[in-house]
């Protein structure tokens, strides 16, 4: 015979065993503490909420709620605490708007979920913010050489940004969204039809390489895209300036055409490196594009003052020193990703190439949608005169680069998204969308509230006219205001790529931007730059209003993240 004492919630069980006739149970529910007793019961750690159930430790299996657990009497003392009987006028009824602070700062804490996000959000605003300064170094530089110049080598600029929003950022996303779909099947080790992994002997270093089809495929596509835009740009440099409105007997003709010409012989290497970029993204890795982007860029720094005064090539130096930095970029960052991933292999999967191109297709008329409206908006203001039109280029040069730090929070959303959704982990991924989300409306509301203070000040940094400053701070409730707006549109963006919803995407852009263009072309004239704040303001707000209803509908691959069957799995695991 042997006595074994059980604990569940407030009841004490005394089992009696005998281990070959009896078996009896005896339920005491209530017991009052005996000062001598030496009985003491063990408290079990808290499994961490991040933790997989079916990854946990083997030796401390999970207990579902209402089972007892028999407590080891060989336990040291050490790992044991006496158990004290609970009170009923301990427990307090907490108030509701107090519990709501409470879940809100639950969800916000900067726990494995948060910390993984902010990892990959940081370094990637820092890589994308990179960009807009080397071009304002290149503008310092250039800008010495003349107005002419300068104003050239503005009109290239929006050349190759638009070929790169078109063509080149499309092909980024897809990258991110494929190989993190990809990397989550091999880390998951799920043999899956669809999704083809393995690990590559590398003969020459001994060293195994992963095999993701979607990189190879992803740099095959970058090569054939970069040498078809230098062809394009070189060739018919002539016919876009033409487009650009900038005529052959033009002064800005000649160094403007020269600039683009030579800059176009770069392509190859700026579509490699954002199909590179793309790849380190997916493997939630934003710090290596991060050094390679800032070894690049420290480069054009360098050269640029050589070869534009110094060995005087004008802007045509200027143009060299700018390939340079990104042949150098390409470089650093299939070096490194050649460490960890087989780049080339001898067989084409087609229906690879076909799901990239297909997806492209797609995020390419997002692009223009997005496109066709942001011109549009500029085109109606400068119809307003230079005044009013300068005032609005500060306005929308704040309101974009701010939406740099936004744009890298969806970025860290979508990698971990994808890979939640691509290992049918359901669970994590609705936990991924709501953090998101939540981080985003803070950071908007954040920029919101010091763009409102602090407007004023950061607007006299772009000229000294006070009436260009005056017109431009009528428009600080416009910039301040539409933050949040911009945060969670943004965001909405990169969840549409985890779960691969590039149709919806695509399709709800082009219809948002064709009823904010009719909004521009009836309604905006009548009101000035008032009025295309508010087409700009209406433009976001009708992105975020289409990603609640896709999220709230539920349709498309939303329906498994938020199937009820799922989220029942998922507390079961729990």
């Amino acid at each position: 015979m042997s006595s074994i004492c059980l604990f569940h919630h407030n009841h004490l069980l005394i089992r009696s065993r005998n281990f070959q006739h009896d078996n009896r149970c005896f339920r005491v529910q209530s017991f009052t503490q005996i000062p001598d007793c030496s009985i003491r019961f063990r408290n079990l750690p808290k499994s961490s909420s991040r933790q997989n159930p079916s990854t946990s430790s083997p030796e401390r299996p999970l207990e579902k709620p209402g089972f007892i657990s028999q407590i080891d009497s060989n336990d040291d003392d050490e790992n044991l605490d006496e158990v004290a009987p609970s009170s009923p006028s301990s427990s307090t009824s907490s108030k509701p708007f107090a519990s709501l602070i409470q879940s809100f700062r639950e969800k916000l804490k900067l726990d494995e979920l948060g910390m993984e996000i902010m990892s990959i959000a940081l370094p990637a605003a820092l890589a994308l913010a990179a960009d807009p300064i080397t071009s304002l170094v290149d503008t310092a530089f250039v800008g010495h050489l003349g107005s002419t110049e300068l104003a050239a080598v503005g009109v290239s600029i929006s050349i190759f940004n638009l070929v790169a929003k078109l063509f080149n950022i499309p092909l980024l996303n897809i990258t991110t969204s494929f190989v993190a779909e990809e990397q989550a099947v091999l880390v998951k080790g799920d043999d899956d039809d669809d999704v083809s992994t393995s690990l590559s002997h590398d003969s020459m270093g001994g060293s195994k390489k992963k095999f993701l089809p979607s990189v190879s495929t992803s740099l095959a596509l970058a090569a054939a895209f970069g040498i078809g835009e230098t062809i394009a740009l070189f060739f018919g440099s002539g016919s876009l300036l033409n487009t650009m409105g900038i005529p052959v007997d033009s002064p800005m003709r000649i160094p403007a055409q020269q600039f683009t010409s030579i800059r176009a012989f770069g392509a190859p290497a700026i579509v490699l490196a954002l199909a590179a970029q793309g790849t380190f993204r997916g493997f939630k890795d934003t710090k290596t594009p991060l050094y390679a982007i800032a070894a690049g860029n420290l480069v054009n720094a360098i050269l640029d003052p050589i070869f534009i005064f110094f060995s005087g090539l004008g802007i045509s130096g200027a143009a060299i020193a700018t390939v340079i930095s990104e042949y150098l970029i390409a470089f650093i960052l299939l070096w490194k990703l050649n460490q960890e991933v087989q780049l080339v292999t001898p067989n084409v999967d087609g229906d690879k190439i076909a799901r990239y191109l297909k997806s492209g297709g797609l995020l390419m008329w997002r692009s223009f949608a997005v496109l066709v409206t942001m011109t549009l908006s500029t085109s109606i203001a400068a119809r307003e005169g230079s005044i009013p039109m300068a005032a609005y280029q500060i306005c929308l040069e704040v309101w974009l680069a701010l939406s740099l730090l936004t744009d890298a929070l969806a970025l860290a959303g979508q990698a971990i998204l994808a890979s939640s959704y691509s290992q049918k982990n359901y669970g994590e991924a609705r936990r991924v969308i709501d953090r998101v989300l939540k981080i985003g409306l803070i950071s908007g509301g954040s920029l919101a509230f010091v763009l409102f203070l602090g407007f004023g000040q950061l607007s006299s940094l772009f000229t000294t006219d006070l009436q260009v400053l005056n017109i431009a701070r009528s428009g600080t409730l416009f910039v301040a205001v539409s933050q949040p707006m911009n945060a969670i549109a943004f965001v909405l963006d990169g969840l549409y790529y985890g779960v691969l919803d590039f149709g919806y995407a695509s399709y709800s852009m082009v219809v948002i931007g064709l009823g904010t263009c009719l909004f521009f072309l009836l309604v905006v004239p009548q009101f000035g730059l008032y009025g295309v704040w508010t087409g700009l303001f209406l433009f976001m707000t009708l992105r975020v209003v289409a990603g609640i209803l896709r999220l709230g509908t539920k349709k498309g691959p939303w329906k498994l993240v938020y199937s009820e069957t799922n989220k029942d799995q998922d507390q079961d695991n729990r």
